[in-house]
């Protein structure tokens, strides 16, 4: 265990003090010395100031903590800081991403290619159908599937991914001492089983209330390439996680009904609104997330720029370099550049013909 896990799950565990602004005080210090620091240190720190301060200084009981440890090392699992190098790496580039996890399983949190699937607790035979088909094809190309471990489609998901030998992870609105709903608990020891896991933000004890719900879904919605729907109504948490992937920058894809049918409602008004693409078939997501396997293609041979380039143009071209198209997340993620820098530098790209932008928010040499 990391010597600083007691500070790092009391961190998680300080009153008014949330992932936003625990990222905020990494900033300015490790975890352990945010609990050392002074006062009059703490609220000068933008986003913190003398309320949350106090709440830092005052907190002494970390009995939690040590209790958490012990149910960590009894079951094997593994806690992934916001710092550690396998902490799901998409989850960085959101704002609000979870400050310390929780994890049981064997799938790689940062695989090349993770969608999400998601929709209604009570699905029609058109959604199983659906799912099905999907899981089936993703599993073909080693794609892993996340979900939520709830009724309907997130259970579809995860038992077709079973079925078709695809790792699948679990993302809870509990802690792992418990498996909700209960009539899973079978499906989920399955998943581990199978290469796939459980993941949670929430420590042992953590009752599945409604409030965690949301947030379980921003993990759903922010660990993964693209989150698709498919069947929902206007309102819920699939609507939610749409939402949300949109505000990650992810790509959302929806499932087309029905007009006159209520579950399908959400999927077509994201679609109507531009905040989804309507989704058909597998070979279309794999299209336009750019994973399409071209069997024609030839062997690209390698050319010399005679451009003169920036240090952060030259960062970014060493990267398109690596792999025929890259994905902004793996941009942001190798680059070790800001958001600015990057989109500033790939804007400059694009104009002297060096990148080329593919649907997906995918780049790749010219």
């Amino acid at each position: 265990m990391h010597p600083d896990l007691l500070y790092q799950i009391a961190l998680t565990q300080i009153p008014n003090i949330g992932p936003v602004q625990a990222k905020i005080l990494l900033q300015h210090c490790e975890a352990e010395e945010i609990f050392h620091a002074k006062k009059q240190f703490l609220e000068k720190i933008d986003g913190i100031g003398p309320v949350r301060a106090a709440s830092i200084t005052s907190f002494k009981d970390f009995s939690k903590a040590e209790e958490e440890i012990a149910f960590i090392e009894k079951y094997k699992i593994k806690p992934l800081f916001i710092s550690d190098k396998d902490y799901p790496k998409r989850l960085l580039n959101c704002y609000d991403s979870p400050t310390l996890l929780y994890y049981k399983g064997e799938a790689d949190l940062n695989a090349m290619q993770i969608v999400s699937i998601i929709g209604t607790r009570t699905n029609t035979d058109y959604a199983k159908q659906f799912v099905e088909k999907i899981v089936k094809e993703l599993a073909a190309q080693k794609i892993i599937v996340v979900s939520g471990l709830a009724y309907g489609v997130d259970a579809l998901a995860h038992k077709a991914s079973l079925k078709f030998k695809t790792p699948t992870i679990g993302v809870l609105a509990h802690g792992l001492d418990q498996v909700y709903p209960a009539e899973h608990s079978g499906m989920a020891k399955d998943m581990i089983k199978n290469e796939g896991g459980l993941l949670t933000e929430f420590s042992s004890k953590t009752k599945p209330d409604k409030h965690n719900f949301p947030s379980r879904n921003r993990i759903v919605a922010g660990m993964s390439d693209a989150t698709i729907v498919v069947e929902t109504g206007m309102k819920g948490g699939s609507m939610i996680t749409a939402e949300l992937a949109n505000g990650y920058n992810k790509d959302v894809f929806a499932l087309p009904g029905k007009t006159t049918d209520a579950k399908s409602v959400g999927c077509n008004y994201l679609i109507k609104s531009n905040k989804a693409i309507l989704l058909t078939d597998t070979a279309q997501l794999l299209q336009a997330m750019g994973w399409a396997i071209d069997t024609k293609k030839t062997k690209k041979t390698q050319r010399e720029l005679f451009i003169e380039l920036t240090p952060d143009e030259k960062i970014i071209v060493h990267i398109l370099k690596e792999i025929d198209a890259v994905h902004i997340d793996e941009i942001n993620l190798k680059s070790g550049l800001s958001s600015g820098s990057i989109a500033a530098a790939i804007l400059n790209l694009e104009l002297q013909n060096v990148v080329v932008s593919l649907p997906g928010k995918l780049y790749k040499l010219s």
